[in-house]
């Protein structure tokens, strides 16, 4: 049987890097694109989703979870919040709780519904803002929960855990895609359209891309 993979895909850096590799490996007709609505307060990123979905010929199913909002408060869901950084002592109030927790089961619900095993997202633990569930250790035991759940061989795929901001940069262009990743992805918290430049989102982007830059 053809293999599948289906992304978690939000129209940023990551996944849109994550997306363009999955389809250099399955292949376009077997890769599939899941969009989540939960809220965000960039909903530019689901525009873009939608226009890279469309632009790469890829199937994207979009889910409403926008009812997480009735019971966590963050800055990435509430416009009425500064976005901080956070420090040594607590984690950014751009943290969702159970957010990627939620995006897995999901996915794999929908996954397993269209066969499909390998679930690919664009999780990182060498360059992000401290999410606990950005680690790998999260990742491999939401595997082994969806596994058990659902008794089906799940394979939650992080091609980007290890690598620096700098060297998903370097992928995307290793793929042919630097500058339509560049020009097409939205990474802003703020939702500005081409980036604010100030929020940490915005600063890890632009700070690995001109590492890559200028050792290219």
């Amino acid at each position: 049987m053809t293999k599948k993979a289906l992304v978690i895909f939000s129209g940023g850096q990551d996944s849109t890097t994550c997306l363009l590799q999955a389809i250099n490996e399955y292949g376009s007709e077997h890769v599939e694109a899941i969009t989540f609505v939960y809220g965000q307060r960039h909903d530019i990123e689901l525009r873009q989703a939608e226009w890279i979905a469309k632009d790469l010929a890829i199937k994207q199913h979009v889910l409403d979870i926008s009812s997480l909002g009735q019971i966590t408060n963050n800055a990435l869901m509430d416009k009425d919040q500064t976005i901080n950084q956070g420090d040594n002592n607590h984690y950014p109030n751009t943290f969702v709780d159970g957010r990627n927790a939620l995006f897995i089961l999901m996915a794999a619900i929908y996954a397993k519904s269209q066969q499909i095993s390998d679930i690919i997202l664009g999780v990182c633990e060498t360059d992000f803002s401290g999410y606990p569930d950005c680690r790998d250790i999260f990742i491999k035991s939401m595997n082994v929960s969806i596994n058990l759940a659902m008794d089906y061989t799940f394979n939650l795929k992080t091609p980007l855990m290890y690598l620096t901001k700098a060297e998903t940069w370097a992928l995307a262009d290793q793929l042919g895609y630097l500058d339509y990743i560049r020009q097409h992805t939205h990474t802003c918290y703020y939702g500005v359209k081409g980036g604010c430049g100030k929020c940490p989102s915005c600063l890890l982007r632009d700070k690995g891309l001109q590492a890559y830059l200028s050792c290219k």
